[in-house]
């Protein structure tokens, strides 16, 4: 979808997929670290594994962030880390966020 001039500083312009909280905290936090496990984020978002789980799969499937599956012993082992679309998207989001929150503020 190709933006009006001027769309792109709406709300409405905003990249849906992570801009629902628990993606978004998803997102910010692989941002910051290499790579997270799946009881990490669990952890550190405060949320429920079906949270996590459903959460993260939307933004595998979009390929913002990438999953790898192992094991620690016999424990299986999921990891995450942000892939280079996730990270401009994350920059994107930002921006444009920033942007309208200057627009609102008349700055």
């Amino acid at each position: 979808m190709k933006a009006v001039p001027g769309d792109a500083l709406t709300p409405m312009a905003l990249d849906r997929l992570i801009h629902e909280r628990v993606r978004l905290a998803i997102v910010s936090a692989l941002a910051v670290h290499e790579s997270l496990t799946f009881n990490e984020l669990k952890a550190l978002l405060e949320t429920s594994d079906g949270n996590v789980s459903v959460h993260a799969r939307k933004l595998e499937d979009a390929g913002y962030i990438t999953c790898t599956k192992g094991f620690d012993g016999r424990i299986p082992r999921t990891e995450y880390q942000l892939a280079a679309a996730g990270r401009a998207a994350l920059e994107r989001y930002l921006s444009h966020m920033e942007a309208l929150i200057k627009r609102v503020g008349g700055a």
